[in-house]
């Protein structure tokens, strides 16, 4: 399974984006799913999670500005972003714990990373 990101793209600085992630397959089951990013030079720091039941966790940075959501019948995660900053520029990847068949170990997924690119 590979959890396939889409949305990213150059904007200006105070403009919006909105960041979608997808299984490549139905799976079973998933947990805790949420956004990364890395900049160039950096390591990958998280951006926000948010559990199956909805509670949700965000990088200081990002708080009331990004919104993560998700749903649990299209086991899709989101990632509203207002208020783009230049420092918001990176790769952005998605993430899931989860189970691709009945029985298999719960483990972490990744997608490919979706570029964004903020000019001040």
């Amino acid at each position: 399974v590979q959890l396939q990101a889409s949305g990213g793209g150059s904007v200006q600085a105070g403009e919006s984006l909105r960041l979608s992630c997808v299984p490549s397959k139905r799976m079973f089951y998933i947990g805790r799913m949420g956004w990364y990013r890395q900049a160039p030079g950096n390591q990958r720091e998280l951006v926000a999670h948010i559990t199956r039941r909805g509670n949700t966790n965000y990088a200081d940075s990002v708080k009331g500005r990004f919104t993560i959501s998700r749903d649990n019948a299209e086991n899709s995660i989101y990632l509203q972003m207002d208020s783009l900053k230049s420092e918001d520029t990176a790769v952005y990847y998605c993430n899931a714990a989860g189970t691709e068949y009945y029985g298999a170990s719960e483990r972490d997924y990744w997608g490919q990373g979706t570029l964004v690119t903020v000019s001040s």
